[in-house]
């Protein structure tokens, strides 16, 4: 079976990396797909970190970073990814199925995480393609609604069928038992497709130039530094503008010893 091809019945063990079973799987379209594997009870992490995942490779594990998708307090790890034919990792890792194995990293990080921000009023996480995953595993920690009044995740994509968790993100995580009140309240979602017709069309750049990311938020129908904090995750072209764009209207990029206005994911910026 092409799966057990990906992942070996029983793989080697490491140091810095524990094994994992596949949980679940879910392909969205052709070139794009999520899956949970199972936890490790010593497993902690922030929401919005990502950690190491990866299969066997030619003498050593091939590993490549994912944030994580699901909650913190879930006994599931949940990842979002794309699907390359020739990818080194990917064009394998897209073939597993339940019961199949994986390596997972013990060592989450990453700097889109709230205590990299300073106090604020409207939380903006800004996202391209799989970018959107460390913000799903955000918006269903109870902390960011008390650290926020408002939380709005944009998530731009090429068509349609890329916008991954939109049921459960138009719902206003109407399932989720820790968050639903909190989120029907405070969450709001814009999506947006650059290649095919949808009621919001666009690149996250051109919504915020003309006004369209504002409009039914209540508040500026602007970035305020004084009030707005922002995240951004996706490509590098996007994280680049936006943060550029963000600096000259005065916003400071934080860290985790320096908390700041905006944060981006540098492990993933080259």
């Amino acid at each position: 079976m092409s799966n057990r091809k990906a992942s070996a019945a029983a793989l080697p063990a490491s140091a810095a990396l524990t094994i994992e079973e596949v949980r679940a799987v879910r392909h969205w379209n052709a070139h794009l797909f999520s899956f949970s594997i199972s936890r490790p009870p010593s497993f902690r992490f922030r929401s919005g970190e990502f950690v190491m995942i990866g299969l066997p490779g030619d003498g050593r594990p091939l590993l490549r970073a994912y944030s994580i998708a699901s909650p913190a307090w879930s006994d599931e790890l949940e990842f979002l990814s794309i699907k390359v034919p020739d990818g080194p990792l990917t064009s394998r890792l897209q073939t597993i199925e339940p019961g199949d194995q994986v390596y997972l990293g013990r060592k989450p990080t990453g700097t889109l995480v709230a205590d990299a921000l300073r106090p604020g009023k409207r939380l903006f996480l800004l996202s391209t393609g799989t970018g959107l995953a460390p913000f799903l595993s955000l918006v269903r920690d109870p902390d960011i609604y008390d650290r926020f009044g408002q939380i709005v995740v944009v998530h731009c994509v090429r068509q349609v069928s890329d916008l991954a968790f939109r049921d459960e993100l138009e719902s206003h995580l109407a399932d989720d038992p820790l968050v639903s009140d909190q989120a029907l309240l405070q969450l709001s979602y814009i999506p947006t497709v650059t290649r095919e017709a949808f009621h919001t069309q666009g690149r996250i750049g051109s919504l915020i130039a003309d006004g369209t990311l504002f409009r039914g938020l209540g508040g500026a129908h602007r970035f305020d530094p004084q009030t707005d904090r922002a995240m951004l995750c996706g490509s590098m072209d996007m994280i680049r503008d936006l943060a550029a764009d963000l600096e000259r209207e005065g916003f400071v990029e934080g860290s985790n010893a320096s908390p700041g206005d905006f944060v981006i994911e540098r492990a993933f910026v080259g």
